[in-house]
């Protein structure tokens, strides 16, 4: 676990929170400053494939055992639902052109939502989940070896000119 920069599940998860919350902010200056529509599509295709890790992770593994230590579901299927609206979001995105129009809004809209969804696990579940007798440190070498896992499947794909499933 040395070469694993994190002290615990909530650190690595955080960290993906303040990558993308920094993707969505550079987002907003190229479309302020009237950048090249290819590239706001390619860093918008970076936020949908950095938000489609995340979410797995936290899906398969992170979730199911907050699920099971905190013994809130309407609080987890709160969560899982507000993924799941994210990844419709992410679906919309890479099926438009970065010149379509509204694909600047579709985008804003995604960063605001996610940004709410942010707030909300921040506050609620990753504070039930340190309160809780949930091994937060113990979970950091499955977490990070599985967002590997899928970055490195993500970006094959995209290199292949496949778009990213949510």
């Amino acid at each position: 676990m040395d070469d694993i920069p994190y002290e615990s599940a909530i650190d690595l998860l955080d960290a993906d929170h303040k990558l993308v919350k920094q993707q969505f902010t550079d987002y907003q200056a190229l479309a302020e400053d009237g950048a090249p529509p290819e590239l706001k599509q390619q860093l918008a295709h970076k936020i949908c494939m950095e938000l489609a890790v995340h979410t797995q992770i936290e899906e398969e593994i992170f979730y199911p055992e907050v699920r099971k230590a905190i013994k809130d579901d309407k609080l987890m299927d709160a969560a899982m639902q507000e993924h799941a609206e994210a990844k419709e979001q992410i679906a919309q995105i890479q099926g438009m052109d970065a010149d379509d129009e509204g694909y600047d809004a579709k985008v804003q809209q995604l960063g605001k939502a996610v940004m709410e969804h942010v707030m909300e696990e921040r506050e609620r579940v990753f504070l039930k989940a340190q309160y809780s007798t949930l091994d937060l440190r113990g979970m950091v070498p499955q977490l990070f070896k599985r967002k590997q896992q899928l970055m490195g499947q993500l970006q094959k794909a995209a290199a292949r000119g496949k778009k990213v499933a949510a």
